[in-house]
């Protein structure tokens, strides 16, 4: 077949000067060289973001190389293909006629079709007495081969760009683990620093974090929290000096904790009695800690008409606003929008938010949420936490105004302490990760 002769479209198609410079190029094809068509057509779709060509039109294309009869695309067997358009949607999967030709169009505009119109437009193929096709019309598929080493060096750049996103995602995953260790650390032994200003500069950087984010960007938040991650390190090896803490990891082996969470908003007994809450001075700075005690009368079977408005909520639990809708929660719809990002990040499941909002309603499963948020670093199991209130509710041994008491207790007690922004800062510091 005469596959290299120019030819303009049939009917009122235009000639562009693109279409015009993608036949010069696939005018001459080297006639030994040869390419499997599937390989190809693979490379293509990899190479399909640069090339500017939706998945549709590449299933077109799929279509047209499945007319081609041999496995090798090489211009000794010609390389023009006449299917119809009835026959070619059905290879596509049933594509209305209308789209077919719109995505038709779209691979030639792309380059990696030609059009050879005969001078009725139709699609057919000549023989010669041989039996040999001698001229075809319908659409070339030149281009494949003439672009063949171009489509496979945009399918490698694709390839490398995906894996260059992978990896800067997993240094920033890991990068993030570790600055939430070190912070749990830092919490732990009471380190000296600046721990508030590492907790700004790490909300900074998460807030800049899309699933969407490219490698460049993505690249300016990895060096970001790598030198946040190295200021942290350079603090706790200060600390670590300061102390003379051995080496050995068995001297300063961590105490294994109970699994059952203790909670520090609740007594283990209520009854119609008076009730009788600890809670534990937030103060790092004397020595010397000292329990307060707030005491507060309640019918224990009355969680349901506790009577607590959405302020109380806020003054007692602040940490939820920073979860609500621009960072605040003015409504109690908000505070649910606020609870379903909190319940997420403390691992709490959905059948265990379903239970407690089906016995203590929406409202004060909302409110337990944001009190466990606001204490989480002495909660090791929230999930396992709610359930189990939500068990001591249906027995009628639960009510949520002591809890609200005893964080605003605690409230009070940091505003009159000069150090106490340091350890409740560092109780739910960089809480995003857990």
């Amino acid at each position: 077949m005469n596959s290299d002769n120019l030819a303009t479209p049939f009917g009122r198609r235009g000639m562009s000067l693109g279409r015009l410079a993608s036949q010069f190029a696939s005018k001459v094809i080297d006639p030994n060289r040869s390419i499997d068509k599937w390989k190809v057509f693979r490379a293509t779709c990899e190479a399909r973001p640069l090339l500017g060509v939706s998945d549709r039109s590449l299933a077109v294309l799929n279509a047209l190389i499945s007319f081609y009869p041999h496995t090798e695309l090489s211009e000794e067997n010609g390389l023009v293909v006449f299917p119809s358009n009835q026959q070619l949607s059905l290879r596509a999967h049933g594509m209305p006629e209308q789209t077919l030709r719109r995505h038709l169009s779209a691979l030639v505009d792309a380059g990696l079709i030609l059009r050879k119109d005969s001078p009725n437009g139709k699609r057919y193929a000549r023989k010669d007495r041989n039996g040999e096709i001698s001229d075809a019309y319908g659409f070339s598929l030149a281009p494949l081969i003439t672009r063949a080493d171009e489509i496979q060096a945009l399918a490698q750049q694709v390839i490398e760009a995906r894996l260059q996103l992978q990896r800067l995602r997993e240094k920033i995953s890991l990068c993030r683990r570790d600055i939430v260790k070190f912070a749990e650390i830092a919490l732990e032994e009471q380190a000296d620093g600046d721990w508030e200003l590492f907790q700004q500069r790490y909300f900074s950087a998460k807030s800049m974090l899309d699933r969407k984010a490219k490698a460049p960007h993505l690249t300016l938040i990895l060096d970001y929290l790598t030198s946040l991650r190295d200021d942290m390190a350079n603090q706790l090896e200060k600390h670590i000096e300061t102390k003379k803490i051995s080496a050995n990891a068995y001297q300063n082996e961590r105490l294994i904790q109970s699994s059952e969470s203790e909670s520090i908003f609740e007594p283990e007994h209520v009854d119609n009695a008076t009730k009788t809450v600890d809670i534990t001075s937030v103060s790092t700075s004397d020595a010397d800690e000292k329990v307060k005690e707030v005491t507060i009368t309640k019918d224990s079977s009355s969680y349901q008409r506790d009577s607590f408005d959405l302020q109380t909520v806020i003054k007692a639990c602040p940490e939820i606003s920073l979860y609500g809708p621009n960072g605040a929660v003015g409504s109690w719809q908000e505070l649910k929008q606020a609870t379903n990002v909190v319940k997420n990040m403390l691992s709490i499941s959905h059948s265990a938010y379903q239970e407690a909002e089906k016995t203590l309603g929406a409202q004060a499963t909302n409110t337990i949420i944001a009190c466990i948020l606001e204490r989480s670093a002495t909660i090791q199991s929230p999930g396992g936490y709610l359930r189990s209130l939500t068990e001591k509710a249906l027995a009628g041994k639960f009510s949520i105004k002591p809890m609200l008491m005893a964080l605003l207790k605690v409230q009070m007690v940091s505003k009159n302490d000069l150090t106490s922004g340091r350890t409740q800062i560092m109780n739910y510091a960089f809480a995003g990760q857990h």
